[in-house]
């Protein structure tokens, strides 16, 4: 008999807040924590605007002599493990820790410290270099430190497959333990990119919105004014356990997980494949692993980027899969990356852990800034209104460069 798998906690950092229930609360209210770039000096740059996680205080999680050895999508990483472990109300000492794992992805890991560390290599020469450029730097290191601080000593891994990073990682953390190799997994996403290089190296292939006097309105998900991607930063967290582990500590129970999908487009190495297969594909595997038709689905919270390819794109596959109840606009769509500004390999981390809290409480965040109708983007995008509804599973889309596609599906938790 295949092992039930559920959410307990889940924890958000991200320009909407510095915890999940703040960033749930800006989400529903429709917000956008997007603004001009603080971070650097924006001169001469193409874009200056971003999702920054904002009066992050790093001393909050963090003592001082750790600091160096972090870099900053560490650091968000493990204020967002602490929120979900507080919700999931776990203290390490309830299971065994050989059955407690950690996976938490990002696309690009530490840009802030390899910045850093080549001017002070080219300014000072090798000896310049710290001792705790690599450790701070490379992408499975956040893992690394969320499975030393909870003394988490089983499954220890880190994907780094673009902007579905998280969702694989949240995907493979099923998998782990609905086959019993985990009780538990901390597992998600997190990200931290706005920096020189980030914000230039998108710029300069045209991927960014470049509406700098109106930082708010510039991801606009599906509008036809839409212009290119908002780089956001932040962590998105979840815990997962078995429902037997859950039930005997008496966790909140939060939702469960019960689909995961992988695809590839093997078509470019930054455009979706142009009739949406590889979208439309992963939805589908994501179905069958649930045990569920289209028809299932009451809401997907889409990858919505904000750009103008990519958007239509997955809008087809969505038409292809769910046919006349998405032509209809019988099917709710949002992209909380207008509100939110893309995570890239924390995307879907933060992202899934927002299908839980609309489950959780049955209310579905809108897409914002939906103002001017795209005729290649035609279906209910909750626009600019967060919406009350009656919702039983929500699938969760990532796609990311090199063709990489996951989805996730998540059901409300009845009780039972």
């Amino acid at each position: 008999m295949t092992r039930r798998v559920v959410v307990t906690g889940v924890g958000l950092v991200c320009a909407l807040g510095i915890g999940t229930e703040e960033s749930w609360k800006n989400l529903v209210a429709g917000k956008s924590g997007v603004g001009l770039i603080t971070h650097f000096d924006t001169t001469g740059f193409d874009c200056k605007i971003a999702g920054e996680v904002k009066n992050f205080d790093p001393f909050q999680w963090i003592e001082k002599k750790e600091l160096k050895k972090m870099g900053r999508f560490i650091q968000v990483a493990l204020a967002g493990a602490d929120y979900a472990v507080k919700m999931a109300n776990w203290k390490p000492e309830q299971s065994d820790l050989d059955e407690v794992g950690v996976y938490v992805a990002s696309g690009i890991g530490g840009f802030d410290i390899i910045e850093r560390e080549h001017i002070k290599l080219m300014q000072g020469g090798p000896g310049k270099i710290s001792p705790f450029f690599i450790p701070s730097a490379i992408v499975n290191l956040a893992s690394g430190h969320i499975s030393i601080r909870y003394g988490a000593r089983g499954p220890n891994s880190a994907t780094a497959t673009a902007c579905s990073a998280s969702a694989h990682a949240i995907g493979d953390s099923f998998k782990i333990i609905e086959r019993g190799a985990a009780e538990v997994m901390i597992c998600g996403g997190t990200e931290a990119t706005i920096t020189p290089m980030g914000i230039g190296g998108f710029a300069s292939m045209r991927a960014l919105s470049t509406r700098n006097d109106a930082p708010e309105k510039a991801s606009r998900p599906f509008d036809a004014d839409r212009d290119g991607f908002v780089v956001g930063e932040g962590a998105g967290i979840l815990i997962l356990e078995s429902l037997e582990h859950a039930q005997k500590r008496n966790a909140p129970i939060l939702a469960e997980i019960v689909g995961y999908g992988m695809s590839g487009d093997a078509y470019h190495i930054t455009q979706p494949a142009e009739n949406g297969d590889g979208a439309y594909r992963v939805m589908k595997a994501a179905l069958k692993d649930a045990k569920l038709s289209p028809d299932d689905i009451g809401y997907v919270n889409a990858h919505g980027t904000s750009t103008p390819l990519g958007d239509a794109i997955e809008t087809t596959a969505m038409k292809r899969l769910f046919g006349e109840r998405a032509i209809n606009k019988k099917l709710p769509v949002s992209s909380t990356k207008s509100m939110t500004g893309h995570l890239l390999g924390g995307a879907g981390g933060l992202e899934g852990g927002i299908c839980v809290l609309a489950l959780r409480d049955q209310i579905l965040p809108p897409t914002i800034n939906q103002e001017k109708p795209d005729p290649h983007c035609d279906l209910d995008y909750v626009p600019n209104v967060a919406r009350k509804a009656t919702v039983d599973y929500a699938l969760s889309n990532s796609f990311g460069f090199g063709g990489t596609n996951a989805a996730l599906i998540f059901k409300r938790w009845a009780g039972k």
